[in-house]
């Protein structure tokens, strides 16, 4: 058994990592669109970084357990409630048989993540479980998650050493305001001196036009020297393409595999979560950065991701007597879970 969908909530699909080696053959990567918060979702359960999960954008799903499972919700604030009692973030949560978990609206950032200990029992099609809805291939029959969709369990529940440890403090995507680091080029050499000045002085705002394919941003224009247009050729995830309008449209997860608009510059891997988390109307700042230090930012981020999970396989710092360790511990599977959550992910 596994889940069952009661709400689909807004564009839920099954993602994980993405669908590398395929953009030669015009597959997009798609996989998840914030990479950090899905890695820190299955990190807090001691799943593979690549395991799959549920991602959603500003309206979370309503769904049934219809078997035991420990989950980790990472992302924007989606204030989760199980039988209607919230639940802590980038925390692991036991969940019971027949629990109905909801998350709302976000109240903070874009994209939400639910990972399970179970496993989805979801196919690997070329080489990953993410789904690809243009494409009508991957994850749950290649589209997005609807009411009364059934995704069953490959595992069975199990058991989590250090399980009061395992919570993290939650990102924070309340900011309006983002500074995204951008390594210059490929087809800067396309561009005005005054436009590459431009685009890194001012600022531009995230617009309302953004899906899994790119954001759309609006700001002052950004001058070409002759054309926009180049031969078509690869998209990278972040890839900046500045069209005849001279303004920034960043392609991210479902973007196309080629295209034939000029690239002014590329967002920074370890900036992609934060950047795609900002909501309408949030200003960009762009910063211009070299590779060199922009491999050194990504090799940090992996020591930190094994810092994180050394931490949540410590034991709980607080102090507790032999026989409150034995009772608190067997309460974690007692139907009355709620009870413990309380103690659980007290301030």
């Amino acid at each position: 058994m596994g889940i069952l969908l009661l709400k689909s909530g807004l564009f839920t699909t099954v993602q994980d990592m993405g669908r590398i080696g395929y953009q030669k053959y015009g597959f997009s990567v798609s996989g998840v669109m914030d990479a950090r918060s899905a890695k820190l979702a299955n990190i807090l359960i001691d799943n593979p970084e690549n395991e799959a999960v549920l991602e959603f954008m500003m309206i979370g799903p309503k769904l049934k357990f219809t078997s035991p499972t420990i989950i980790a919700i990472t992302g924007g604030n989606f204030d989760p409630v199980i039988n209607d009692k919230p639940v802590p973030m980038y925390t692991a949560i036991y969940a019971h048989k027949d629990d109905i978990l909801e998350l709302k609206y976000a109240k903070t950032g874009v994209w939400g993540y639910i990972a399970f200990s179970g496993k989805l029992d979801i196919p690997v099609y070329m080489g990953s479980r993410s789904t690809n809805t243009k494409c009508g291939i991957g994850g749950f029959h290649g589209r997005k998650l609807k009411k009364e969709d059934q995704i069953w369990f490959r595992a069975k529940n199990r058991y989590l050493p250090s399980f009061l440890s395992r919570n993290i403090q939650p990102e924070d995507f309340s900011g309006e305001k983002q500074e995204i680091r951008v390594i210059l080029g490929p087809q800067d050499d396309y561009f005005l001196m005054k436009g590459i000045k431009t685009f890194f002085e001012e600022e531009y705002k995230v617009t309302s036009d953004m899906d899994r394919m790119g954001y759309r941003l609006a700001g002052p224009y950004i001058a070409h020297k002759d054309t926009a247009d180049i031969i078509s050729d690869g998209i990278p995830l972040g890839a900046i393409q500045i069209p005849s309008h001279g303004q920034p449209i960043i392609m991210l997860a479902d973007r196309q595999t080629i295209g034939g608009y000029a690239k002014i510059g590329t967002v920074i891997s370890i900036d992609i979560p934060r950047f795609v988390q900002s909501r309408e109307d949030t200003i960009i700042k762009f910063k211009k950065i070299d590779i060199e230090n922009a491999q050194k930012l990504y090799r940090d981020e992996e020591k930190a991701y094994d810092k994180i999970v050394e931490s949540i396989h410590h034991p709980c710092k607080e102090v507790l007597e032999p026989r409150q360790v034995s009772l608190r511990v067997s309460k974690l599977f007692d139907e009355n879970v709620q009870e413990v959550e309380k103690w659980i992910w007290k301030d």
